[in-house]
């Protein structure tokens, strides 16, 4: 009875813990659909609080960690529960770096809009990027909680269509500045907003890399698209 009674203990500490991760991902994205209200309103009074704002998500990667610390400490987990623990303390922090993401997107729509050049459908283009990063996250959070390496897989191709995309947007950019030298500081501000975007995606994809880790032990960082498939649909 004893160690059943550890054992639902230290069960509710490691589902505590999850949720809180849950949390700061919620958080998280809220601060990039902030970022990009700025980028497409010119907002800038949510600009200067999606900016104050990053104490907050960084408060929160240093609570989990110091959570997942102890539960090391105490419970000294093995198999499954370890693997656990240590996908929350790497996700944890590409959900803090995706929050200076979007603080750094923040920043830089805000020098976008103070410069009033008009650069036409390249905006629309980074939204449609931010779109796609965004769902990227949420996919990844949503894999986590349910333990769905098929959500993870989607995620990696995902991950393809927003590096594509950066591309192309860039192409666009250097061709606009060479045709109008004035739009090269807002343009180069823009391009700092495409990368922060394509960061964005590159970290939920390591997200989802966790998860294939947390269901079947296996690390598939740095392989192939083909290779992480596999992995995710074999037995």
């Amino acid at each position: 009875m004893a160690n059943e009674h550890i054992s639902k203990k230290f069960d509710a500490e490691l589902e505590a813990v999850r949720s809180r991760v849950l949390q700061m991902g919620g958080l998280v994205e809220q601060q990039i659909n902030r970022a990009m209200e700025v980028l497409a309103y010119g907002d800038l009074e949510l600009a200067e609080k999606v900016i104050e704002d990053d104490h907050r998500v960084n408060a929160l990667e240093v609570a989990i960690d110091d959570d997942c610390t102890h539960i090391i400490a105490r419970r000294q987990p093995t198999a499954s529960d370890l693997r656990m623990v240590m996908a929350i303390v790497k996700t944890i922090t590409d959900l803090e770096r995706i929050g200076d993401e979007a603080q750094k997107i923040a920043r830089m729509s805000k020098k976008v809009h103070e410069s009033n050049i008009s650069l036409g459908n390249r905006l629309a283009d980074v939204r449609y990027a931010a779109n796609i990063a965004t769902d990227m996250l949420k996919t990844s959070l949503d894999a986590f909680a349910r333990l769905d390496l098929s959500g993870a897989a989607k995620v990696v191709k995902q991950d393809e269509e927003v590096d594509q995309r950066f591309r192309a947007i860039l192409r666009q950019l250097v061709t606009f500045m060479m045709e109008d030298p004035r739009t090269i500081s807002a343009s180069i501000d823009i391009l700092f907003i495409a990368k922060a975007i394509e960061r964005i995606g590159d970290h939920a994809k390591n997200m989802s890399e966790y998860v294939v880790y947390l269901i079947k032990g296996k690390d598939v960082r740095h392989v192939s698209a083909e290779e992480f498939e596999k992995a995710t649909t074999e037995e």
